[in-house]
């Protein structure tokens, strides 16, 4: 079965469940050399639930899903880089 992508949806558009159902997809498709381990993706991800600028699973200082941007092991923290 094809993936459906959206690219001028909105949000309110989309199935709420299917939606985070890609998210997680997306996370689990990295590929080893672009994923964080899972140890230090749970850090990072405590980091980010201990952090006033979560809202919702987004950061107010970047926008981005802090599940996803966590899962990267490029990405570091937009608020306090030395967080993670």
């Amino acid at each position: 079965m094809a993936q459906r992508v959206c690219r001028r949806c909105l949000l309110k558009e989309i199935d709420q469940e299917e939606y985070f159902k890609n998210v997680f997809e997306y996370i689990a498709s990295l590929d080893e050399e672009t994923r964080t381990p899972e140890d230090l993706y749970q850090k990072r991800l405590a980091a980010c639930q201990s952090c006033d600028n979560l809202i919702n699973g987004m950061c107010r200082v970047c926008g981005c899903f802090v599940e996803v941007r966590a899962a990267k092991k490029i990405q570091s923290c937009p608020g306090i880089p030395s967080r993670w």
